[in-house]
């Protein structure tokens, strides 16, 4: 992506597809321009007042043919999403509607905005940070309202703040650092290394540590989890991932190994996005077919973040169950007593295994749906289970790298701080290094290589 910002972009902002409104995007010093070239109102105005709504038809200028009937709307800069002039076109949704409209605006001057483009400009032109940015992509993506909460929180700048205030507790500690390198004949003591050891690793490390550490339950709320049904032939896998899916998604028969390969559906588990994935049976076998199939069940659960194991408590344990046990036990995984409904059982013999094994179970009927509210609780509590409650502020990827940069650098300021004889040239080289990793997150120092690796991920009207 390179960056051109004297020209004017353009864009469909709305998905493609039959639809009541589709919305055309321009922005730039000649979107007003494009406008009156375009856009006949019903009522003739001599000028096009901001952020005011006006109806009227979309024009050919070549052809004087009415392309559209739209609603229009001027948002001069700097009080738009980019903070240039903005032109927003409101037509109905149709493919060939929509590319017309496009065509036309292109013609008339504009380019074709690459992908992110809109909040690139939004973000070099001081409107939101580099965080900020992100955040838009993350609403966009949110597969859940957890997901969708967090990435709230960082678009109205709660990590923004944060970093912010690590940054200024840092500088006071750089100032103390500096002083003392550039006043090093002064008789009184600047820099006392005691009180820094003790606002770096009490007011700025544990911060950026519970930054890092909140990474992963947050990647869990917005990425979700691979969460694998895998057990004997028969014991009901299929019919429980059609019961978690609430729909009729896997084959379901008395026969063993119906299943062969494995499906894959993404669903939503107590507020948590998951895949949820149905494997063939594991046993030994002689089908060629089928013993693909166990192949790819085994590569399935070490993938997974958390192994549903199924048995049928309607027959005794065999060796066979034994065995998968064995295989299943070094993964992540919850014990599924599954057919309680079916009398007589043996329930309370695979309780006494599984206790014995020290393992946590749940007893469900898939068929009659008993128990499996209960299931996605015990699920969620399994996945979270070294976690507290949601935390408000979540780092993406590329932020928690930034983190652990800047804790680096802290920790090596701290083993300089805590020897015998401190060098302040040192300490101040380690804490401008955790300065600018901070500043890295909301965006203060960049490349255009890392702005084009984050803004070539949005959509095109974005």
């Amino acid at each position: 992506m390179e960056f051109y910002f004297k020209d004017t972009i353009a864009a469909i902002a709305t998905p493609l597809g039959r639809g009541a409104i589709g919305v055309i995007k321009i922005s730039g010093n000649q979107a007003l321009e494009i406008l009156k070239v375009l856009f006949k109102p019903i009522k003739p105005v001599s000028e096009f007042k901001p952020r005011y709504l006006y109806y009227g038809h979309i024009v050919d200028p070549k052809t004087k043919k009415i392309v559209d009937e739209v609603l229009a709307v001027y948002m001069p800069k700097p009080r738009s999403y980019t903070r240039e002039d903005v032109v927003e076109i409101y037509a109905h949704s149709g493919y060939l509607v929509l590319r017309k409209i496009l065509e036309l605006v292109l013609l008339a001057g504009a380019r074709l905005a690459e992908p992110g483009e809109f909040t690139l400009r939004a973000f070099l032109n001081g409107r939101i940070d580099l965080s900020q940015a992100e955040a838009i992509e993350e609403i966009i993506s949110a597969r859940s309202e957890t997901a969708l909460d967090l990435a709230l929180n960082n678009l109205f700048g709660r990590l923004s703040e944060k970093v912010q205030h690590l940054k200024n507790q840092l500088l006071e500690v750089l100032a103390q650092v500096e002083s003392a390198i550039d006043f090093p004949e002064e008789d009184i003591e600047i820099m006392d290394p005691p009180e820094l050891i003790k606002k770096i690793e009490k007011g700025i490390l544990s911060t950026i540590e519970t930054l890092i550490s909140n990474y992963r339950q947050g990647k869990i709320y917005k990425e979700g989890i691979n969460l694998v049904i895998a057990g004997k032939p028969n014991v009901g896998k299929s019919s429980l991932m059609n019961a978690l899916l609430r729909e009729e998604r896997a084959i379901v028969t008395p026969i063993p190994g119906t299943t062969r390969d494995f499906l894959e559906e993404p669903t939503l588990i107590n507020g948590i996005p998951v895949k949820l994935i149905d494997t063939a049976g594991l046993r030994e076998t002689k089908d060629p077919v089928e013993k693909i199939g166990v192949e790819k069940a085994k590569e399935k659960l070490r993938e997974a973040n958390l192994v549903l194991f199924l048995v049928d408590v309607s027959v005794e344990p065999s060796s066979e169950d034994f065995k998968i046990y064995q295989e299943v036990k070094k993964y992540p995984h919850l014990i599924v007593l599954n057919k309680i409904d079916i009398e007589p059982n043996y329930l309370n013999i695979w309780k006494d295994l599984f206790l014995k094994e020290g393992e946590e179970f749940i007893e469900i009927s898939a068929l009659k749906g008993t128990n499996l509210e209960e299931l996605g609780q015990k699920i969620v509590k399994k996945i979270l289970e070294d976690e507290k409650e949601v935390p408000e502020i979540v780092p993406n990827l590329r932020q928690k790298v930034a983190l652990e940069k800047a804790k680096e650098f802290l920790e090596n300021a701290l083993e300089e701080l805590k020897g015998k004889n401190p060098l302040p040239e040192l300490v101040a080289v380690e804490l401008r290094g955790a300065l600018s990793s901070l500043s890295e997150i909301i965006g203060e120092i960049t490349t255009e290589e890392l702005l084009t690796q984050i803004f070539s991920t949005f959509c095109i009207g974005k």
